[in-house]
């Protein structure tokens, strides 16, 4: 297969395109922001981060706060999720404008977006400078399911949720599934590892 080389670059796909809410208690100021470059980076304790510009909304009032929320997007909210990336909180409610609803969270003091069947509550342990962004490392402390994403035994379908993904500037809607984590090996319990259930908490 021939490639061209290209020098170094922020050119990794697909990746999750999510809506981000986060809020401050004190002053009740909300707002959303669309953030691809985010990820999971540790599972016990589980962490995630979001990497944002110093010069966006929504960097202040996260860095204040110390709590954000990851709002997955399904194909239905795709263009909702765009406009919350292009457009800043200083000059419109992005909730109100995008018709979405300010949730309550379980943990985290901000709001969930009500739309999104996935909501990850987040509570920041650092912050990492990295020139272009800041990187906000945070602990994953909620993860809030919509009901209509668990089977009867409680096992995540996650399928059913229609998530959207973000590569190279273009949002698309993920396809067919291709197999399962551990498919390649002939080991009987393999598909046992495709498997998730949360913790309810109740």
């Amino acid at each position: 297969m021939a490639k061209v080389s290209w020098k170094g670059g922020a050119l990794l796909a697909p990746l999750p395109p999510v809506m981000v809410s986060c809020g401050n208690a004190e002053t009740g100021e909300t707002n959303i922001i669309t953030v691809a470059w985010t990820g999971i980076i540790n599972t016990k304790p589980p962490k995630t981060y979001i990497s944002v510009r110093p010069s966006r909304h929504s960097h202040h009032i996260i860095k204040e706060s110390g709590e954000f929320v990851l709002n997955l997007t399904t194909e239905a909210l795709v263009k909702s999720t765009d406009y919350c990336g292009i457009y800043t909180g200083k000059k419109v409610d992005k909730f109100e404008k995008c018709s979405l609803t300010r949730e309550e969270s379980s943990v985290v003091s901000c709001p969930s977006i009500g739309e999104s069947p996935l909501s990850i509550e987040c509570k920041v342990t650092d912050i990492i400078p990295m020139e272009s962004h800041d990187m906000f490392l945070a602990d994953i402390v909620a993860v809030n399911v919509d009901e209509s994403l668990l089977d009867k035994d409680g096992k995540l379908c996650l399928e059913r949720a229609h998530l959207a993904a973000f590569a190279h500037g273009e949002y698309f809607a993920l396809g067919k599934k291709l197999g399962y984590f551990g498919f390649s090996t002939k080991k009987s319990n393999a598909k046992k590892h495709g498997k998730y259930k949360g913790k309810n908490k109740k």
